[in-house]
């Protein structure tokens, strides 16, 4: 088995979306499976601290990261198999999510267009179990294939076995670091069942005088909503939204309603609420607020950015002030969405 390079303090600032300058001891990247478990057998992933990476959207560099750094890009999409009213298609862990998005609409696979310009690659979207505009990974989700770091033994992972929450999976708790995963396969339709309901979505439709509907069309108002709303990490440095969007019970919601009666929440399943976290944050006087090099994008609350040379502690500190504002105020308590390293 080919033994895969490895570099020394690589710097991971193009490697990260907010652009944080930081070093990690040593850095690798990968094509295949076999150039993960040849790093397995040269014992290397059991000696240091490690850590890998896809496109780097969902991470916060606060410090050197003294271990090694794995670069997932294991690239390919392949059909599985397909009945009347599905496909089964796979795509390589590495594969950019939203290139993976417009190849299944353009082959008339319907399910994700709603998950459109989220960044990232496929093998973060069961991790973080991505969601948007109504539709969840889960919702698609088949199955994925995975690599066990201590055995290299190869594994699969149905939906249950992934143990999806809203912005969770068993990849983020209970197996966290223990997975290599390689690959995703996804239950997609062939007949179109759109979901339009988010308000944003069918205003947007509405602006694109949209007669007879498509995925595309969906895809497209999507991305245009996005783009107004997001900065550009190639312009801005960001990794989308830092908090989760708060859920709590119905009691908690009542009282924070009795207090502030223009809140903003949705229904969360029976008995939770889930309230909107940059609504929150606006509320807080946090909305374009600048300190020192980085700062709350005055578009959306929901994302800190690098304004030019922040370190990621001192996002990390923004990010604390934020949590503690919110809580004085609101009495809830936000969580961060984004990955701190």
């Amino acid at each position: 088995m080919q033994k895969t390079l490895i570099q020394s303090d690589y710097n991971l600032k193009a490697n990260n979306t907010f652009g944080i300058e930081v070093q990690a001891k040593k850095y690798t990247e990968i094509t295949d499976e076999d150039d993960f478990k040849s790093l397995i057998e040269d014992g290397v992933l059991l000696k240091d601290e490690r850590l890998i990476l896809g496109g780097g959207s969902n991470v916060l560099f606060t410090k050197n990261f003294d271990g090694i750094v794995i670069k997932n890009n294991i690239k390919g999409i392949e059909l599985l198999g397909e009945n009347d009213d599905h496909v089964f298609v796979q795509a390589g862990a590495g594969e950019t999510w939203h290139d993976f998005v417009l190849y299944c609409i353009d082959k008339g696979w319907y399910g994700i267009e709603n998950l459109s310009l989220i960044p990232g690659n496929v093998g973060a979207s069961p991790m973080q179990n991505i969601g948007a505009y109504g539709v969840e990974v889960k919702d698609v989700f088949h199955e994925l294939e995975a690599v066990h770091i201590s055995s290299g033994e190869t594994h699969y992972f149905n939906k249950s076995s992934c143990e999806f929450g809203y912005r969770e999976s068993v990849f983020k708790m209970d197996m966290k670091n223990q997975y290599l995963i390689s690959s995703v396969s996804f239950r997609l339709s062939k007949k179109p069942n759109f979901s339009v309901e988010y308000g944003a979505i069918k205003q947007e439709l509405d602006k694109m005088k949209v007669s007879e509907l498509t995925a595309k069309d969906i895809s497209n108002a999507v991305i245009n909503i996005r783009s107004s709303k997001l900065p550009n990490p190639k312009v801005l440095g960001n990794a989308g939204s830092f908090f989760k969007n708060p859920v709590i019970d119905e009691t908690t919601f009542h009282q924070v309603k009795g207090a502030h009666e223009n809140l903003v929440a949705y229904p969360a399943g029976e008995g939770k609420m889930k309230l909107a976290a940059g609504w929150l944050i606006d509320q807080a006087g946090w909305k374009g607020k600048v300190v020192g090099k980085c700062g709350v994008h005055d578009l959306q609350a929901l994302v800190l950015v690098n304004h030019g040379g922040a370190t990621g502690q001192e996002i990390y500190d923004l990010s604390s002030e934020v949590l503690q504002s919110v809580k004085e105020k609101f009495g809830v308590e936000l969580e961060r969405e984004v990955n701190i390293y």
